[in-house]
């Protein structure tokens, strides 16, 4: 069993910036690939960014230029930096990982991951 634990979300207005943490327990960090998915009220969830166990990334077209994943290993630590959010970037933000032997797999599809955090708010203003 991996637990997530989110952190950094908040609220911030327009055109400023947030930087989301997530990490993950146990002991093979390093065979997870990871993705931070986004819902807002009313929505779908939807995939925002994920990271292979390479550093092959995949960006939703709505975070292209504004937002980077990335992963530390170290500390078992995936983040997501948001800069020059917009009020559309509001939702509960969560990540997920799946573990895979495979090394520049990015999966794109919530079913592809087996273990999500519990959500972090992120409210942008106008």
């Amino acid at each position: 069993q991996v637990q997530l634990v989110e952190s950094g979300g908040g609220l911030v207005q327009a055109g400023g910036s947030l930087r989301l943490s997530c990490a993950a327990s146990g002991r093979t960090f390093m065979r997870y690939a990871m993705g931070w998915f986004r819902q807002a009220p009313g929505k779908e969830r939807e995939l925002v960014a994920a990271v292979a166990r390479t550093l092959s990334t995949y960006y939703a077209d709505s975070a292209k230029g504004r937002f980077t994943i990335s992963r530390d290993n170290a500390k078992n630590t995936v983040y997501l930096q948001m800069n020059s959010l917009k009020p559309e970037d509001t939702a509960v933000y969560y990540c997920a990982v799946v573990e895979t032997v495979r090394f520049t797999w990015v999966p794109k599809s919530s079913s592809e991951y087996d273990y999500w955090g519990q959500g972090t708010q992120v409210s942008v203003s106008s």
